[in-house]
């Protein structure tokens, strides 16, 4: 059987009409069929009791890129770069990572789903990469010009940790499309792995089956085989969790 994932659609209006349509990056939907598991998209809009109900269903949940995090949301005030956010996917998103830690319910986040699952178990951010960090490295594209899959720098992985043992190794290269990055921890949560820069990476929720995030985009890199390893590996995570 396979498993059931859960990928929260934001909300868009179309520009001509004003209509609005439920949506998500195609490509982390067809990551998780690949590595054979069944993709789910989950409306913010749902009122709390529907939300759990969908969520009782589903084997495993992933937080996927998009709009900055509303800093509100762990105290601070807004930066001048903070200009889309979405409080709406933002609350639906932390009750899910909640939900999913407090279960030991495979979890996967990507850049944006770093960030939220951070932010959800307690800690805050970074709103922006050039103003609040001492680093020369890039870690935003220039959009459009530079294409998602395009490589910008490594990521060194703490050894023995879940995140290592799915790269197979210490040292990945990685793309990269984001301007907030995590600054304190969560209480919650280990740091596995840095850029070269010391900007955090990947966090893992310790003595859980699967709660991992990283801050790239893996989605668009899944030619490369610890890439695709990372959606197997949480595939198979959620497909285990069934047999429960």
């Amino acid at each position: 059987m396979k498993p059931l994932i859960g990928v929260v659609a934001y909300r868009r209006a179309f520009p001509k009409t004003g209509w609005l349509y439920d949506v998500s990056y195609a490509p982390n939907s067809t990551a998780i069929q690949e590595s054979g598991g069944l993709p789910v998209l989950v409306p913010i809009w749902l009122d709390e009791q529907d939300l759990r109900d969908v969520y009782d269903r589903l084997d495993g949940i992933l937080l996927t890129g998009g709009e900055d995090v509303d800093p509100a949301n762990y105290n601070k005030p807004r930066h001048e770069t903070v200009k889309t956010t979405d409080p709406q996917r933002d609350k639906t998103e932390f009750i899910l990572t909640r939900w999913a830690v407090a279960d030991d319910k495979p979890i996967l986040g990507i850049c944006r789903g770093c960030q939220v699952m951070n932010v959800a178990l307690g800690g805050t951010l970074h709103q922006d990469i050039p103003t609040f960090v001492d680093t020369q490295q890039r870690h935003d594209l220039n959009v459009p010009e530079e294409p998602r899959h395009q490589i910008m720098h490594s990521v060194l992985i703490e050894d023995g940790t879940l995140l290592s043992g799915i790269m197979g190794g210490q040292q990945v290269r990685v793309n990269s499309i984001h301007h907030q990055c995590i600054d304190d921890p969560s209480p919650d949560v280990r740091v596995v792995a840095h850029a070269d820069d010391g900007i955090i990476e990947g966090i893992e929720v310790p003595n859980n089956q699967f709660a991992l995030a990283v801050q790239w985009h893996p989605e668009d890199i899944t030619s490369d085989p610890h890439m695709k390893n990372l959606f197997d590996q949480f595939v198979n995570a959620a497909r285990a969790r069934i047999r429960i």
